[in-house]
């Protein structure tokens, strides 16, 4: 039994191939066919995800996040979130792994990165709620928020709404300043704005910070656009939200996990009652999200391992196309299954010299 490995080398060589536009967009439409088979009943919802929270050395948190489909295989993403590693290890902010078990044996059947696969899933999944919920001619974007995630949010919502203006705001004036470079590949516009304005003339808004607890919202309670959609992506953590109280009791609210939203997502500030059905049941029933359409409405992005499952699919067909990726013999198989120390042959090393 090998392991399909795919290295960083790999995920490059993809991104190349397939191109990052129709990449996102393969992204999109399998997220939006697998969370309507959820809604339909026809595959299984993830369970939330679980994990440990440090203070030291770098507060942050890592997690697990395991999905099954019974028959076919197991999928768990393990995932650091240290808002701190930019600043002092020059690393992302999330950094993972995506590895797939074969659900019969156990067997790990596949491994790859899973920080760019997350930030891409994580944009899809927004395009995927907003193309339901927000208007079809929105024109205006605004980013509070704009480190990594903001970039495959303005690249996936590029793709599914004729955008013109996109403004961005940031507490770190290096992330606000360095974001139109970072996406200049989208050739928009992209402005520098502060909240207020954004929250007045946006159609769409995404929301994805590293507010600390207790320290939102990042998004001024005021005026809105009458119409306004809003994808609240960041908050991850008990206590952690970026939105006004005001604004979610008067939205049209759905998550993509309901369970584990209202216990670390934007609905940890609202009853079970006062939020609508969730994302999956939407996709697989589009008139029960339309009819919010020109009304305030939230998308609380939690992530969950279905869509890390969804986005794997994607990466491994794309390295079939190309033929990319490296088949490992990681696992120790014994030659006698009976007894572990049955170690099977290995090659003679050459000489030293030769």
């Amino acid at each position: 039994m090998e392991t399909w490995v795919l290295s960083r080398h790999d995920i490059a060589e993809i991104v190349t191939a397939v191109g990052r536009d129709a990449l996102m967009v393969r992204v999109i439409d399998r997220l939006a066919e697998g969370f309507a088979e959820i809604g339909r009943g026809d595959r299984e919802l993830s369970p939330p995800r679980g994990g440990f929270e440090r203070t030291e050395p770098v507060p942050g948190i890592f997690e697990w996040m395991p999905h099954r489909d019974p028959g076919d295989s197991i999928t768990l993403k393990t995932v650091g979130y240290s808002p701190g590693n930019p600043g002092h290890f020059g690393l992302p902010t999330i950094i993972g792994t995506v590895a797939r078990y074969d659900d019969s044996t156990g067997a790990l059947t596949a491994l790859m990165d899973g920080v760019l696969l997350t930030a891409i899933r994580t944009g899809a999944a927004s395009a995927v709620a907003s193309r339901l919920l927000a208007l079809p001619g929105s024109r205006t974007l605004g980013l509070i928020g704009a480190g990594a995630q903001a970039v495959t949010q303005l690249h996936a919502l590029s793709l599914v709404f004729p955008l013109e203006r996109v403004l961005v705001w940031d507490t770190d004036p290096a992330h606000r300043e360095s974001f139109a470079r970072r996406a200049a590949f989208t050739g928009l516009a992209v402005e520098c704005a502060d909240p207020a304005a954004i929250a007045a003339e946006a159609d769409i808004i995404t929301t994805a910070t590293a507010v600390p607890v207790g320290c939102g919202p990042v998004l001024p309670e005021g005026s809105y656009r009458e119409h306004l959609h809003v994808n609240a992506v960041g908050a991850d953590l008990v206590g952690k939200t970026e939105l006004p109280l005001s604004l979610l009791r008067r939205a049209f609210v759905t998550a993509d996990h309901p369970e584990q939203a209202h216990r670390e997502g934007e609905c940890q500030q609202l009853a079970a009652h006062l939020t609508g059905p969730g994302l999956t049941r939407l996709v697989a029933e589009p008139a029960l999200a339309h009819e919010h359409r020109g009304a305030l409405t939230v998308f609380d992005s939690t992530g969950f391992a279905f869509e890390d499952a969804l986005a794997m699919e994607v990466f491994l067909e794309a390295a079939a196309e190309h033929g990319l990726g490296r088949r490992l013999q990681i696992e120790h198989h014994p030659a006698d299954a009976l007894d572990p120390y049955a170690l099977h042959s290995l090659p003679v090393a050459a000489p030293v010299g030769h």
